[in-house]
């Protein structure tokens, strides 16, 4: 089929679809030899009339109307990265596919969610900070945290990356429960898991875990009753989006109690002001925003793409198309 590669940032498809998956498309599909931007777009039209899939990633751009007219046979937009909310509708509105490779990037950070799970029940995070001294290693109290056996984990957002996160979780004898609207008492059920509302989830917690995507609807929702509600040595990871949180009531309830950990990857605004207290807290702990795909990780996301499109050639099942319903609550 005739591929063409559209991205502002040509230099981030050669990361994405580095190590050989540029050339692999090339192999089996006629690519058009220039990555399409939205500067150079006008030019490179009118060689494009019998395009009929676009590959992409972080850096795509949506099109005009005109522009739309200007690709007649164009049938699947294939995205390596996550949310298509910037760019996907003018596409979908056209009757025009677009399949994203978000499920690949839930798996890093599935993995990266996990290993901290598993790290907060320990008491790892907390016994580091104990440790800048002999006193404080020789006084930690073991009997705060209990460790990997029969306690609860709080997921927050059920979607696809917390899904992946709960079924990672099976390794382990953990109680897992989910807050999530759009998920019933069946549905959790079926996973394994229990339904609870968001302030029992923390409530009933020993780690609570925010998967919840970036939408109008889930700005501030986890506001400082929340963090009043949690257990002593109770566990706050971070790796959905810091829009979620109301980060002065946390930052208010962190300093009152001490015995509380937070593990942020996002923040919000992101990175934090220079001057934020996050930065000056022992019980909050800061990565930047390395959760989802990174390094070699990006690949993942090319390989999703490269399946995908053979599924769709050959008539197969599709797994990650994306819907005009979905967009609604797509972060």
């Amino acid at each position: 089929m005739k591929a063409a590669f559209f991205n502002n940032n040509p230099s981030t498809v050669d990361f994405v679809f580095g190590m050989g998956r540029k050339e692999q498309i090339a192999r089996v599909h006629e690519l058009y030899p220039e990555v399409v931007t939205s500067k150079n777009i006008q030019e490179h039209l009118p060689h494009l009339q019998d395009l009929e899939i676009i590959f992409s990633t972080w850096g795509m751009f949506p099109l005009t109307e005109e522009q739309l007219d200007m690709l007649p046979n164009l049938k699947f937009v294939f995205y390596g990265a996550g949310s298509v909310t910037g760019f996907a509708k003018c596409f979908l509105d056209r009757g025009i596919g677009v399949m994203s490779a978000w499920g690949a990037n839930a798996i890093p950070v599935a993995e990266f969610t996990v290993a901290q799970i598993v790290l907060a029940m320990k008491g790892y995070f907390t016994n580091l900070q104990h440790n800048k001294s002999l006193a404080g290693y020789v006084s930690w109290n073991r009997s705060v945290h209990h460790g990997n056996f029969h306690q609860t984990v709080s997921i927050l957002g059920c979607g696809m990356i917390g899904r992946e996160v709960i079924r990672r979780l099976k390794d382990y004898e953990l109680n897992v429960l989910i807050y999530d609207p759009y998920v019933s008492q069946k549905q959790a059920a079926a996973l394994g898991c229990t339904k609870v509302e968001l302030l029992e989830a923390f409530q009933k917690g020993d780690v609570i875990s925010n998967h919840m995507p970036n939408l109008e609807a889930t700005v501030g929702n986890i506001d400082g009753a929340c963090f009043e509600a949690m257990r002593d040595g109770g566990v706050f990871i971070n790796t959905g989006r810091g829009r979620t949180v109301k980060e002065d009531e946390m930052i208010a309830v962190l300093k009152r109690r001490p015995s509380l950990t937070a593990l942020l990857d996002v923040t919000w605004p992101e990175p934090p002001m220079e001057d934020s207290e996050l930065f000056k807290m022992d019980n909050v702990f800061l990565s930047s925003h390395i959760a989802g795909s990174i390094g070699n990780e990006v690949i993942r996301m090319a390989d999703y793409c490269i399946e995908e499109c053979e599924r769709y050639v050959n008539g197969e099942p599709m797994k990650y198309v994306v819907t005009a319903e979905m967009l609604k609550n797509m972060a």
